[in-house]
């Protein structure tokens, strides 16, 4: 599948000829070498260690349509002495990202093969600096419409067709052979991992490894319903669900425990409104089709996957808060835009042009639309008569009503007719592997790209092989992953061309779940008193909500973009990023309605590292206190070890890290 996921989260934009990138302060150039000569080509130092350089390619490399397009790229050259030992490149997901705004990612994974490897990032055509494609309408619309998909395409005209994933690989190809680079290690997240197969397909003499993190095949049977989607949304939550004991003691699993919040979706829907991530009111409709989204797009695949169960629930017996808020984070995470809705930054138009010509869809893209919808509305009756479980829980209909960039289905019925010589007829269709080193990353809680998806890649390359990371998400060899043991397994592979011991992907813990969600403290279980706690039961219910409340904020700031954000049922945080340190402020933040919070939180930016927290407790009684928390964050069976006092008396207690 072709997955629109969040730049370096996951599972699809035109710039001046040359144009250098702006680096921030902390990345000055190094300005004693301005220029460096690699190969045929003359580069601009551009950022610390880095050089900037671009390459004239015809727009159409068969000549019909005219004109050229200026493809952008970073090189990095090792810092070590002697001759480089290689070349790492790296390309991003989408599509529509340029990879050259991940750089800080790539070179994280990269770093430690840097003092004998050079770095090649390179942004694909349409996207950052390689001309940008730009359909005003559509990188501005709230939500995209097969009317707006079809308006970019009709835009595009004749170029609509050029800017597929297989010319993106012949650019790249283009630009080792100027740079004199005969062989390179290859990674791409993503859809970075379609660009890599068909660059791999197309170009099989310049690879001698390939690293594909979050993959998915570029055909396959019944490719273009995403056969392998629903079934491994479904495993997730109840992957989840039975490794947390609270989740895990209910009757059912866990699809069971969303059901009867789903069938009240089904039967009462209803105008909503909730705070996202970044403490912005967004308005939407609660139905079945937006907790569809929440489960599908895993965006943000961290929440919804600790929340939705508890929050199902919840909804279900009248407290629709949680639930709404999740949708309303959803509505959010899937929007792929920056703020500015800059398309150097996500490329709305490459995404939907990548899309509608490179992977099957379920009409023929070689109709005229018309035509093209009658096909559509004939599969569609076909397939709810023969697979009307295809996205169970949901239904097709259900599915359907997504986002197009998410459920796909419908997006591009309306794009123009491609020519019959354009690539998307030649990619993936009865294509020759080659026979190169090859190791797939797949996230066991990823239903954007796969476990399925990600072995049917690995069993294409006769030396391919699948490394699952237990408890993870989409994309896991990237900083923000939920462990660092993909990106040791990549860097051994690049080195050895052998994963050595995989033993730490079965070591990151699992999701901690959200047990249940309260309204007043009276309704949690009291924190565990130790020794020297002269706290009474009630005062211990005030500490557990206190401790909610922290890892309720501490589930959304990795999320966060904005600096600030609310709680769930009052007040509000500020966080601030200083390094690999995050500091929280809450204001009178609320989790259950009669305990408000302030104070602060320290956490470094992953989700493993210690966590304290110095609070104030002010329940709506009056009878308050302070506290001091404290645990191992990431940690398998982790408890947060409580001092303090509250109403008066002392606290020495501990609970279970939320």
């Amino acid at each position: 599948m072709l997955a629109l996921v969040a730049a370096s989260a996951a599972g699809w934009p035109a710039a001046a000829i040359g144009r250098v990138a702006r680096w921030p302060a902390s990345v000055r150039p190094d300005r004693a070498q301005s220029h460096k000569q690699v190969g045929s080509l003359l580069l601009q130092a551009c950022g610390r260690a880095a050089y900037c350089g671009h390459l004239e390619r015809p727009l159409d490399p068969s000549g019909i349509v005219p004109g050229r397009i200026s493809i952008h790229f970073e090189f990095y050259p090792h810092s070590g002495p002697g001759d480089s030992t290689g070349t790492l490149v790296a390309t991003e997901g989408g599509p529509g990202y340029p990879a050259t705004e991940s750089r800080d990612d790539y070179l994280a994974l990269f770093r430690p093969l840097m003092s004998d490897h050079d770095v090649l990032i390179m942004d694909n055509r349409g996207t950052g600096q390689s001309a940008a494609i730009d359909c005003h309408d559509l990188q501005t619309a709230e939500r995209w419409t097969v009317e707006s998909v079809a308006g970019c395409g009709a835009s595009l005209g004749d170029r609509a067709s050029l800017y597929s994933t297989a010319y993106a690989a012949d650019d790249l190809s283009a630009v080792l052979e100027a740079l004199r680079v005969r062989l390179i290690d290859l990674y791409g997240d993503s859809y970075g991992t379609y660009f890599e197969q068909t660059f791999a397909i197309r170009h099989p003499g310049l690879l001698r490894s390939i690293v594909l993190d979050g993959a998915y095949p570029l055909s396959g049977p019944d490719y273009a319903w995403y056969p392998t989607y629903a079934p491994a949304m479904r495993e997730k939550f109840k992957v989840a669900c039975a490794r947390s004991a609270g989740c895990a003691s209910l009757p059912g699993n866990s699809i069971d425990h969303i059901m009867p919040a789903l069938e009240q979706l089904r039967a009462s829907p209803f105008p909503a409104r909730g705070y996202d991530v970044d403490g912005r009111e967004r308005d939407f409709q609660a139905d079945a089709s937006q907790l569809a989204i929440v489960m599908f797009a895993s965006a943000p695949a961290f929440t919804t996957v600790r929340e939705t169960d508890a929050a199902a629930r919840a909804f279900a017996q009248g407290d629709r808060l949680p639930l709404l808020r999740l949708m309303a984070e959803t509505v959010a995470a899937v929007d792929s835009r920056d703020p500015t809705a800059d398309a150097a930054k996500w490329s709305a138009g490459l995404a939907a042009a990548v899309m509608c010509q490179d992977p099957p869809q379920i009409f023929d893209m070689r109709l005229p639309p018309a035509e093209r919808a009658r096909d559509r509305d004939r599969a569609l009756v076909e397939r709810a008569r023969s697979f009307p479980d295809t996205y169970a829980p949901f239904t097709i209909d259900e599915y359907r009503a997504m986002p197009l960039d998410y459920s796909f289905i419908d997006q591009c019925v309306a794009w123009p007719v491609s020519p019959l010589g354009a690539p998307a007829f030649q990619v993936g269709v009865n294509a020759a592997y080659p026979d190169v080193p090859a190791l797939v990353i797949s996230g066991e809680l990823d239903n954007i790209t796969t476990l399925a998806d990600g072995a049917a890649v690995a069993a294409a390359f006769r030396r391919g092989v699948q490394v699952r990371i237990f408890n993870s998400f989409h994309v896991n060899a990237l900083p923000r992953a939920r462990s660092p043991c993909a990106a040791d397994i990549v860097r051994r592979f690049v080195r050895t061309l052998a994963t050595g011991s995989t033993a730490c992907a079965s070591r990151v813990p699992p999701v901690r779940l959200v047990q249940r969600f309260a309204v007043q403290s009276a309704e949690l279980e009291p924190a565990h008193g130790l020794p020297g706690n002269a706290a009474a039961p009630q005062d211990l219910q005030l500490v557990t909500a206190a401790v909610l409340t922290v890892g309720d904020v501490l589930a959304r700031v990795h999320s966060n973009s904005s600096g600030h954000g609310a709680g769930l049922r009052g007040g509000a945080f500020r966080l601030i990023r200083r390094d690999a340190r995050i500091r929280v402020s809450l204001d009178r933040v609320r989790w259950v309605n009669d305990v408000a919070v302030s104070g602060t939180i320290d956490a470094v930016s992953r989700r493993n590292g210690a966590v304290q927290a110095t609070l104030k407790v002010s329940p709506v009684d009056g009878k308050g206190g302070r506290l001091t928390l404290t645990w191992p964050n990431g940690a398998d069976g982790a408890r947060v070890r409580i001092k303090g006092a509250v109403g008066g008396a002392n606290v020495v207690a501990q609970c279970p890290a939320p």
